[in-house]
């Protein structure tokens, strides 16, 4: 069983605080990912706090009225233990898969710049003219002088 602290979540740039209006679950009550565990006011809009994980409430460490700093911990969720390694292994998956995205954007980036750089000749070689306005866009687009040809 892990534990999995709530934290009051930042609202804008300008709220630095919030007020408790009501809790919406009790001590010992389950909460499902993404469920509403408490309403808050602050000087600009009421809102709800949803859960982060699925698990059971365990404490609440503010109570109704109370102000609360952004960034607080306003309760603790006790989460089961099995869900904590799956979500961790699915966390390693999806940054070995971002991992490999990334590398292939680089490649493509890679591959666009060199294109780029590769100035447009005046004259195609089926004898059409570029003007220097058409090859400065086509270079800064990275359109190559085949995709020229074809418009």
């Amino acid at each position: 069983m892990a534990r999995f602290e709530l934290k009051l979540p930042k609202m804008g740039e300008s709220v630095a605080e919030a007020t408790i209006t009501s809790w919406l679950k009790d001590v010992g009550d389950s909460v499902e990912l993404d469920e509403a565990v408490v309403e808050i006011a602050t000087d600009k809009v009421d809102s709800e706090v949803p859960s982060e994980v699925e698990g059971t409430l365990v404490e609440i460490l503010f109570q109704k009225d109370d102000v609360v700093a952004v960034g607080d911990t306003i309760a603790i969720i006790e989460t089961e233990g099995e869900n904590d390694v799956e979500e961790q292994t699915a966390t390693k998956n999806e940054k070995t898969v971002a991992t490999e995205e990334v590398k292939e954007v680089e490649k493509t980036i890679e591959k666009a710049s060199e294109i780029i750089a590769t100035p447009l000749a005046k004259n195609s070689d089926s004898g059409k003219f570029y003007s220097p306005l058409v090859r400065n866009i086509a270079q800064t687009e990275g359109v190559s002088m085949e995709e020229l040809e074809t418009l």
